[in-house]
Parts: structure tokens; sequence; C-alpha cells
């Protein structure tokens, strides 16, 4: 009660004051109370009435242990690789980009979104792969809703997935490309994670205190040495690579992930970067509580009516569209439905695995909005906004900006760029460099004040680096079963994952695939994967309604109808979000917003002559682009309404008792571990 009383108090602080600032502990207190009431009444709420997890049973790690993706690992270990490979890009980068509403909406759905739709996703899900031998969201979709719905489902989903990862990689690249400290730091947890994963298979088996004692205190070093190494002209040209060279080491990279067994690589990687991950973002959140910074973001900007210079659109659909992963992510559901059911040792670790990642996750975001929401509004939105909004010079920029009612001078500017070791702030779109600076003014007022600034600044962009690579190993990892589960339908061997041809095949027909894109993006910055980025959003929430149909189709065969609400709700909330998205990006009349229209806007600038001839092939490209993602989005809508009727037609017939619900749940098989310690 204490708890719950406290949340409420300090969200009613957040939404109700309308002060020039508000403190940041506010949001702090605000998410970890919620959080908590969150985990410990609506997780076991739906643990005990839904889904009644059994200890009882087998899991698919102990019945089909094959030492290479089928491996019982340590919850703790499993809940480290979990949340990395969940926590990506999305939840740092969308929150900050969102935050040119305001505050509130964006921390409102973040802390709302997560409890009552991600973490409800991410659990039931990792749920009903662990009952079905750790099948992939597409093959239940298959196996519960229908063959023509499922088949749908798989190739939607394996789309998505490579366009995904390309453009994870390309940001990837794009962060590495400056920085010799992120590169070095990245490379070196490769080799620290070998050697936690040989560590406990042979040398100390079932010692995970001890290894992560080691694996932790080698990776901080790692981080240490990169600035040693940054400083160090010899070592830094070492560790600079071009945009050419970073694409085929990630492809590599990428390709080892999959192939080789999870224990070894994936497995004890992700889990020495969740502690940086989870270590970097609570001492972010203990440097709030400490220095106690004020807000100075409104809690709703000028900018809800949809003129935004960040993005384009209103509040609805687009704030939920671009919060995407830090409160609910359709990427996790593959995750649920990849690598983790395959090795989690009981069923009852789905509760803390599947609904606790996610928590994390969502108080990644929460800080990421206060970073993004601590600088002064003029700042922010002289980082974000591209020069055809604000102006190309500092001084057209701030002129626009300070014009909006949000102060700011060229010399700021320079100062802050000078002090984080950038040749300029302005024009900085995407989120990530605006999310660094919150973060190092919050730990440099912290820890070492000015003078350590730009430290801070390039330690905030190798950890936002960490976050997006793990995205890319599991995701590739996950997208191996993909093209195996479709590839059996040819020939069965293929889709056996302790069959090395298959694996290393299928291997590198999806580091194949995702590298294609990311190839493309590195050497024509102008068109290919880039011109895909508005996609991203409306297609990670399209997934997450795919995973909440499924989810929803498996409790009515389970006889859950009393409880269906659950996932309904969210269900339903997601589809309206999607759908009408996806509608404003197809024919929204704004160039800014609809992809037609801007496609029409630019070909009648070169029928006008307005064009330069030097522009017209640039211009013809972005024009086709602009198309081609219009086709894209309808695509993947229609396939997505498909479904959706395909389940719809399937509850009818379940209501309706016109034939007896069939779960394809593997059969009972009692655990021979029970008795058994789970390590410490």
């Amino acid at each position: 009660m204490a708890i719950a009383i406290g949340g409420a108090i300090a969200l009613g602080k957040i939404a109700l004051y309308r002060g020039e600032s508000i403190s940041a502990t506010w949001f702090v207190v605000a998410a970890i109370c919620c959080y908590l009431v969150a985990y410990r009444l609506y997780s076991a709420f739906i643990s005990a009435k839904l889904l009644a997890l059994d200890d009882t049973r087998a899991t698919p790690a102990e019945r089909l242990d094959d030492g290479r993706d089928f491996v019982p690992t340590n919850k703790w270990v499993l809940f480290g690789h979990h949340f990395a490979a969940i926590a990506g890009p999305g939840p740092l980068v969308g929150p900050t980009l969102a935050a040119q509403f305001g505050y509130l909406p964006g921390t409102l759905w973040l802390i709302a979104g997560c409890a009552f739709a991600g973490c409800v996703q991410d659990f039931i899900i990792l749920f009903c792969s662990i009952r079905r031998d750790g099948k992939t969201l597409g093959e239940m979709a298959r196996d519960e809703v229908s063959k023509r719905g499922g088949m749908i489902a798989q190739i939607a989903v394996l789309a998505i997935m490579v366009i995904l990862l390309g453009v994870v990689a390309l940001v990837i690249v794009n962060a590495l490309k400056s920085s010799p400290w992120a590169t070095f730091t990245l490379a070196m947890t490769i080799p620290i994670a070998l050697l936690l994963g040989l560590y406990l298979r042979y040398l100390r088996p079932g010692r995970v205190l001890e290894a992560s004692l080691i694996g932790v205190a080698l990776v901080m070093f790692a981080v240490v040495a990169g600035q040693w190494v940054a400083e160090s002209p010899s070592w830094a040209h070492a560790f600079t690579f071009g945009g050419v060279a970073l694409a085929f080491t990630l492809m590599a990279y990428g390709f080892a992930a999959s192939a080789l067994p999870v224990w070894l690589l994936l497995a004890p990687r992700d889990y020495l970067s969740a502690f940086i991950k989870a270590g970097a973002i609570f001492s972010l959140a203990a440097g709030i509580l400490t220095v106690r910074p004020d807000v100075h973001m409104p809690a709703l900007t000028k900018f809800v009516d949809g003129t935004g210079p960040v993005f384009a659109g209103k509040i609805f659909p687009f704030c939920f569209i671009t919060i995407a992963c830090g409160a609910i992510s359709g990427f996790h559901s593959l995750i649920s439905s990849g690598t983790t059911p395959k090795m989690i040792q009981r069923e009852s670790h789905a509760r803390f695995i599947g609904y606790g990642a996610m928590l994390l996750e969502s108080f990644v975001g929460v800080m990421a909005m206060v970073a993004a929401c601590a600088m002064p509004p003029g700042v922010y939105f002289a980082i974000n906004s591209p020069p055809a909004v604000v102006g190309a010079t500092a001084e057209a920029a701030t002129a626009t900006i300070s014009g909006w009612g949000y102060q700011v001078d060229p010399g700021t500017m320079n100062a802050l760029a000078h002090a984080v070791g950038e040749q300029t702030l302005f024009n900085r779109t995407g989120g990530a460099p605006s999310l660094a600076v919150g973060m190092a003014q919050i730990f440099s007022s912290t820890i070492g004040g000015e003078r350590l600034l730009s430290i801070w600044y390039h330690f905030a962009i190798m950890f936002e680096a960490l976050f997006i690579l793990t995205v890319l190993d599991a995701g590739t990892r996950v997208g191996r079963f993909m093209v195996q589960e479709l590839g059996s339908r040819a020939w069965k061997p293929f889709g056996r994952t302790s069959w090395l041809p298959g694996v290393l095949l299928s291997s590198a027909l999806i580091v194949g695939a995702w590298g294609y894109f990311l190839y493309q993006g590195v050497i024509d910055p102008l068109g290919g994967i880039n011109s895909l980025w508005p996609l991203f959003g409306i297609s990670n929430q399209l997934l997450a309604a795919v995973a909440l149909v499924v989810a929803t189709t498996i409790l009515l065969k389970m006889g859950k109808l009393r409880w269906i609400w659950v996932t309904l709700a969210p269900m339903a909330w997601l589809v309206i979000i999607t759908m009408t998205a996806s509608w404003q990006k197809i024919f929204d009349g704004n160039p800014r917003i609809g992809f037609l229209s801007a496609a029409n806007a630019m070909a009648a600038q070169i029928a006008a002559g307005k064009i330069p001839a030097g522009k017209i092939l640039e211009t013809q490209r972005l024009i086709f682009n602009q198309r081609l993602d219009a086709v894209v989005t309808a695509l993947l809508a229609l396939m997505i309404l498909f479904l959706l009727a395909e389940a719809l037609f399937q509850w009818a017939v379940i209501l309706g008792k016109r034939r007896a619900a069939v779960l394809h749940e593997s059969p009972y098989i009692a655990t021979t571990w029970m008795a058994e310690p789970e390590g410490d």
C-alpha cells in the first residue's frame, strides 16, 4: 500500500503540475513504484489465473538439450540475455524523439503501456513457446490460428525482421565510425564472452557468481581501456574503420552469433552487456535522485497539433508509434519465442524473465525521457530538428527555435559542442546524440563536473551502440530459426536445429539478407535502407499485434474466456494505432507525413524545373523510395488484417462450439530437476 500510494502521488505530480519546471525525481519514483506494484500483483495474477505455471513440467531445455540451441541456463544469466536481447535502440531513441510532444504523453504511455501491454505480450508468448518446444511466433500462428494465416504471419515477420536488423546494423556502423573507444569496447566483449562461456561450461560449471564477477571486471576494464585507445594515435587508428569494413565485420559477427552454440558466445555476451546496460541505467537513476535536476520541457508542447520539427504527426497515433519498444515491442515476441524458451529451466522463471525484463526496459525508456527533457527545450530542438525545418546555419536555426518560444543562441550550442568534444550539435537528428548529451550532463553533475563531460558523452555513445548490438546478434539467431522453419516445408531435415549444415546455411541466408540492406545503406545513404526508417515504428507495433492475436487465440483454446481481456484489450488498441498510422503514412496530404504526397510534391518540383540538373537523379530515387515505403506499409497492414480475419473466424468457431478447440501443446513430461539446486 505504501508503494502504491507513493507511486500515485508521484504520477499525480507529473500529470497535474504545470509550472516552468518539475523535479526529475518524481519520474524515477513514479516509475519504480508502478513497476513494483505491476510485478507483485498483475504478473502474479497472470501467472495464476491465465497460465497456471507448472514447475513439475519439463521445459524444452531439459527435454531437448542439444548443447547448441536448447541449453538449460541459470535464470539470472538468462534474464541478462533476454533483457540485453530485447533492449535495443527503441527504449533509448523512441522516448527521446517523442519528447517533442512534452514529457507527459510519453511518460504515461511508457509506464501504463509496459505494465498492461508490453510485459503481458512478452510473458504470455514466452509461456506459449515453452509449452510448444520453443516454436517461433510464426509457427505458433500457423498451428493455433490457421495454416493460411500462419504462413502470412511467418512471411510478414521474417520480412520485418530482415529490414529491422539491416537498419539496426546501420545504426551501429554510424555510431562506431566515429568512435574508436566504442569500437574497442564492443570488440572486447566478444573474447570476454567466449572466456565466460568456456568458464561456465568446462572450468567451473554452475559458478555463475564467480564468472559474473570476472566478466564484469573485464568489461569495466575494457570500458576504461577504450578511453586509452581513443587517446593513442596508433591504437585509435587501428580501431577506426570505414563504413564498408564495419559492415562486413558486423556480418561476420552476426553469422558467428547465429551459428555457434548459444552457451559459447550469444548468452554470455548478452549477459555481460546486461550488466553495463542495467548498471548505466541504475546509475543514471541514482544520479537523478542525487542531483535532482529539473525537467525543463513542458508537460505538453505546442507541437501536439502535428507540426513538430523532429517528426510530423499528432500525438495520436505517432506518440505511440515513436515510443514503440519502451512500452510494447513486437520484436520482443520474437525473442520470447526464439532463443529464451529454448534455454529456460523452469516454467516459473517465465514470470521473472518475460514480465520482469520488460519492466526494466520500460525503465530505460523513462530514464531516456528524463535525460532528453532535462536539457533546455531550445537545446533539445536545436539538436533534433533537421535543417530543412529550422535552417542550415546556426543563426537561422536558433532564430527559428527562439521564435517558437524556446530560447537558444549559437554561443550556447557551440560551447556545449566543444564541451562534449563534437564539432557541432546542430541538426544531429535521430535521438541518439541528444540522449548522449542529456546523460552526460546528469553523470557529470554527479561525478567530475564539466571537465568529464566529454568522457561521459562518449561513454553514452558507446552505451547506446552496445544496446543496439545485442539486438543484432539475438535477432540474427531468431531469424535463423525462422529460415529453418520455412525451409523445412520443402525439406524436413533443414528444420532440425541440431543439423550443422542447415544451421550454417540458414545463418548465411539471414545474414546475407540483412547484410544486403546494410551494405546498400552504407554506400548509398540517400536511399535504400535509410528510406525505410518511417516504417519501423509501424512494423514493430504490427508485430506486437500479431503476437497478441496469437496469444488471445491460445487463451481462448485454453478456456480462459473470463480473463481474455488481458490480451484482447492491448491487441485492439494496437490494431487501432497501427492501422491509423499506416493510413496516414500512405495517404495523408501533408508531404512531411504521407509517403505518396511527399513523392508527388517532389515529382511536381521536377516537372516545374525547380530541381537543379545535378539533383534530378537523386530526387527521382527519393521519389521511388517514398512510393516503395507506401507499398511496403500497405502490404504489411493487409497481411496483419488477413491474419486478424483468420483469428476472428477461429474465435467464432471456438465460442460457437462448432468444433473442438485443439491446443498444439507438447505432451506433459515430468521434470527430473525438482530436487536439484539451480546454482548460485
